[in-house]
């Protein structure tokens, strides 16, 4: 029987969570007594660093329940370093996890599609929208504009997927070999390989609470999957700087045109080229390797990408 665990990251989720874990119990519960799932599955819910009472509901529902079990990071190290610690510290123990976040607004009946897509075979079965008939227009259009950003710069991802999914032991085990600090989940678990399939479904709204992904962090957060998993900005520099020194000439041509026909200034032709040549260039293109640069330097610290503080678990 199935032994399958559900990784639930948690950032100040105390409006949430009650309801949450009574929906995700009483999934588990009907997975289980249908005979999808063995009696041993769990619910392990990330708390990474909250501020509010997220912690303190978590050891209740653990007293309470348990089904219910509960990571706490040493601090706040983000969305992705989180889910990342609840998917390691769990490999060992389960025979599949699926991810999902703690506002539930990807679809929990699902769960029974995917572990039959894991029983016939497939090692990571993404959860993927469907529709986006709750979104508003920008957030709709900013939010498949950003896959297909994605896509155009090298960081290969699957459309309309976001953490949602699921993953066997053995995937879980060939993850663990990505040591980056810089982590990217969506677009890393992709080049795990191994066979794979989707299931679809269309996503509620949030009951309670603000979002965690507001434009700023999905912005911030494409920016982290482009220059995590793909060279294509440096190149597009190159690129950039080969069009700039052909308009250059361009200018030149033009510019001493200009010159003979006594219509400018002296020094305005050598001034006008170099102002074009490297103008906005130069900033940009440190701006971008320098990125890279510091990536490098934080993936040279080796420093852990997160730190247990408690594990409740029987």
């Amino acid at each position: 029987m199935t032994k399958l665990f559900i990784a639930v990251p948690c950032y100040n989720e105390e409006e949430v969570l009650p309801d949450s874990a009574a929906k995700l119990r009483d999934k588990l519960n009907r997975m289980m007594d249908s005979g999808l799932i063995g009696s041993d599955s769990r619910i392990v819910f990330i708390d990474d660093g909250s501020r509010d009472k997220t912690w303190e509901l978590i050891k209740n529902l653990h007293v309470q329940d348990s089904i219910y079990s509960g990571i706490k990071l040493s601090r706040n190290r983000g969305h992705q370093n989180a889910l990342m610690c609840g998917l390691m510290t769990l490999k060992d123990e389960a025979d599949a996890v699926i991810s999902i976040d703690a506002d539930l607004q990807d679809d929990i009946e699902v769960f029974d599609e995917m572990v039959q897509k894991y029983l016939d075979g497939c090692d990571v079965v993404y959860g993927v929208r469907s529709k986006r008939k709750t979104d508003t227009f920008f957030k709709r259009f900013t939010a498949e504009g950003y896959y297909k950003v994605l896509d155009k710069m090298g960081a290969k991802v699957i459309f309309n997927h976001a953490d949602f999914r699921l993953m066997s032991k053995r995937a879980l085990e060939a993850f663990s070999e990505f040591k980056e600090t810089n982590l990217f989940l969506r677009g890393m678990v992709p080049m795990v390989g191994y066979k794979s399939d989707i299931v679809t479904y269309e996503r509620s709204e949030r009951l309670a609470g603000e979002s965690k992904y507001p434009l700023k962090k999905m912005l911030a957060l494409a920016w982290e999957g482009i220059t995590s998993l793909s060279t294509k900005p440096i190149k597009l520099i190159t690129r950039l700087g080969l069009i700039i020194f052909l308009i250059s000439l361009v200018m030149l041509i033009y510019t001493l045109v200009r010159y003979f026909m006594g219509a400018t200034d002296t020094g305005w032709a050598s001034l006008m080229v170099s102002l074009w040549a490297i103008g906005g260039l130069q900033m940009m293109a440190i701006g971008i390797i320098g990125e890279y640069i510091g990536k490098i330097y934080l993936e040279s610290k080796r420093r852990p990408r997160f730190i247990v503080e408690t594990y409740l678990h029987d």
